[in-house]
């Protein structure tokens, strides 16, 4: 079996983060989204993957993730020129997967668990798809399945008006080869993409063997903040692990869950967890509260927050109000020249700079 994962897209939902680099990329408890994904495929012991990348940012994605062999796999890199759909980014795939069937992951999504049920299922059943679903408040807003009581998908609606359930697919599927002739046969939608949806029911109307998994974890869609902080939150909660490398002198406090990376200097500042901070960083005179992600080489002076996720090289400098719920970008300058009287909530995309000022 192989997989592929999906990297590309515009990450329009990000923006200003994504207007510098790929949606895939930011980080969750200091780790990029796409690689969580790459490591459930290798855990599940698939080691052949191939990630679909854009021009605009295929290159970052390549430099960032390299050869694979950090999560036990090979990776090749396939171009999708244009956004024109998950079904489309199968069949420019197909000379990579072969007649091998494969896993096709979102790279933007986060899924608790492992997949190797999902995979177990797949092969003991002889299955030409397996879809994994979840139930959600909203199904209006997604790609919704109908299926009976042995668990085949009897019919799939993308954004239904009248939704025929409440269980939504989500960004992992599994194929047998039988997906490319589905492909084939399809018409691009209204929206003039190849759409996944009408391949799976095209593969229900030939009488193909369709199933469904039905996740009780979570899923988490990291397109928009909220859904960003909210997967940062969670997997703080779930995955991380006290560990401290760093330097921090005697008046500094560091309660609860804390990861602080080497190099990095806490001075006259309190840590309460779950809390992740990267290498190199000098956090003086702050309070960082729970369920923030710090990368690697932040300066973070005279600053309180919490609930935010500071990304690589960002400096936060004399904002003498809590930050909360806050993404800032990679080598930000944030910097308050006088005091002001709220909490403050930032979305600041790479390279800016901003000084508060009354």
């Amino acid at each position: 079996m192989k997989a592929i994962v999906l990297s590309g897209g515009k990450g329009t939902r990000l923006r200003p983060l994504t207007y510098t680099g790929a949606k895939q990329l930011v980080p969750v408890a200091n780790k990029p989204i796409l690689w969580y994904g790459l490591e459930a495929i290798a855990a599940a012991g698939i080691t052949e993957i191939g990630i679909i990348i854009s021009p605009e940012t295929g290159e970052e994605v390549k430099a960032k993730t390299g050869d694979g062999s950090q999560f036990g796999a090979n990776i090749t890199y396939i171009l999708q020129e244009h956004p024109a759909g998950l079904a489309h980014a199968v069949k420019i795939a197909q000379p990579f997967l072969g007649d091998t069937p494969f896993v096709m992951y979102l790279g933007d999504n986060l899924v608790e668990g492992t997949l190797e049920p999902l995979v177990d299922q797949f092969k003991s059943n002889t299955l030409d798809a397996l879809t994994l679903l979840r139930e959600v408040e909203n199904p209006t807003a997604f790609g919704v399945a109908e299926v009976d009581a042995q668990g085949r998908i009897l019919r799939l609606v993308e954004k239904p008006k009248v939704p025929p359930s409440n269980l939504a697919l989500v960004g992992v599927y599994l194929f047998s080869n039988a997906i490319h002739d589905a492909i084939a046969q399809i018409q691009p939608s209204a929206r003039g993409e190849l759409e996944i949806t009408d391949a799976i029911q095209k593969l229900i109307d030939l009488e193909r063997k369709v199933e469904a998994y039905q996740l009780r974890g979570w899923w988490l869609d990291t397109g928009k903040k909220d859904d960003l902080l909210e997967a940062n939150r969670i997997i703080l909660d779930t995955c991380l692990q006290c560990r401290i490398f760093g330097e921090i002198d005697a008046p500094s406090q560091v309660i609860g869950r804390v990861e602080i990376g080497k190099g990095t200097k806490i001075i006259n500042s309190t840590i309460r967890g779950p809390v992740t901070i990267g290498d190199n960083c000098h956090i003086e005179n702050c309070f960082i509260g729970p369920y923030s992600s710090i990368a690697s080489d932040v300066t973070l002076i005279d600053a309180d927050l919490e609930h935010s996720v500071i990304l690589q090289g960002a400096q936060v400098l004399n904002i003498h109000q809590r930050i909360v719920d806050s993404v800032i970008g990679q080598r930000a300058f944030l910097k308050e020249a006088q005091k002001r009287p709220k909490a403050l909530r930032f979305m600041i995309g790479d390279d800016c700079q901003i000084e508060l000022s009354s």
